[in-house]
C-alpha cells in the first residue's frame, strides 16, 4: 500500500504498458514515425492517449476541441474513440507536422469526422464563440505553446457545455513547475496556470501524474 504516487521504475512502466496498453497498429506506426522526426518529445505517451480515449468514452464526447496538433496522435486516439457522427475541431500552425497527421487521420477512416484550421488557436477560438458556438462543445484538449495556454483555458471555458472537459497537458513540465531555479517564460507559464486553475470556483480539478503531468478541469 501506498499514500503517494509510485514511482515508476522502468521496469514498472514497461509492466505498465504490457498488462494495460491497447494500442492499435495504426496509432503505433504513427508514434514510431513520429519518433524519427525533429520535436518528437512533443508527442504524448501511449498510455495516455488510451486514457483520453477512456475519458472521450465515460463523457460521451461527441463535439471535441484541440489545440495543438503536432502529428495527430492525440486526435487520432480521441477520432477513434468518438461516435461515429462525433466532430474533431484540430487548432494548429504547422502544416508540415499535420500533414502526416492527415494521413494518419485517412488511413484510420476518421477524416471526416475532424476539421483541421490551420491558423493561430486562439484565431480559430474566438470565431467559433463568435459564432455563437458557446457552451456547444463537449471536451477540449491544450497541448500547444505553454505561454498561450491561459488564454486557450478562457475561450474553451466558454466554448464547452457545463459539464465538459478542459484537459491540459504538460502541467508537470519534467519537474521544471517545482523547481524554484526555473524562470523560463514556458515554466513560469505553466506554474501561473496550475496556480490559477486551483483556485478558479468554475471548474473541479484534478491533475494525475500521467506523461507529463495531465490536468483535468471539469466545467461546474
Amino acid at each position: 500500500m501506498s499514500r503517494k504516487t509510485l514511482n515508476l521504475t522502468p521496469e514498472l512502466y514497461d509492466y505498465l504498458l504490457e498488462v494495460s496498453l491497447r494500442e492499435p497498429d495504426l496509432l503505433r506506426h504513427l508514434r514510431e514515425e513520429t519518433a524519427r522526426m525533429p520535436g518528437a518529445n512533443m508527442q504524448i505517451a501511449p498510455e495516455q492517449g488510451q486514457f483520453m480515449q477512456m475519458l472521450v468514452r465515460l463523457t460521451g464526447a461527441r463535439r471535441i476541441i484541440e489545440v495543438g496538433v503536432y502529428t495527430g496522435y492525440s486526435s487520432l486516439s480521441m477520432a477513434l474513440a468518438m461516435p461515429p457522427d462525433g466532430h474533431l475541431l484540430a487548432c494548429d500552425v504547422n502544416d508540415e507536422w499535420t500533414g502526416v497527421a492527415r494521413r494518419y487521420w485517412a488511413k484510420a477512416g476518421v477524416a471526416g469526422r475532424i476539421s483541421l484550421r490551420i491558423a493561430p488557436a486562439a484565431e480559430t477560438l474566438r470565431a467559433r464563440v463568435a459564432a455563437g458556438e458557446a457552451g456547444q462543445w463537449d471536451l477540449a484538449f491544450i497541448d500547444a505553446d505553454k505561454e498561450g495556454y491561459a488564454e486557450y483555458y478562457e475561450l474553451c471555458l466558454a466554448l464547452v457545455r457545463a459539464g465538459g472537459v478542459i484537459l491540459f497537458d504538460n502541467v508537470l513540465w519534467a519537474g521544471a513547475v517545482a523547481d524554484p531555479q526555473r524562470q523560463d517564460a514556458d515554466t513560469l507559464a505553466l506554474r501561473a496556470l496550475n496556480r490559477q486553475l486551483h483556485a478558479d470556483p468554475r471548474i473541479d480539478l484534478s491533475m494525475v501524474p500521467v506523461g507529463d503531468g495531465l490536468t483535468l478541469a471539469r466545467k461546474r
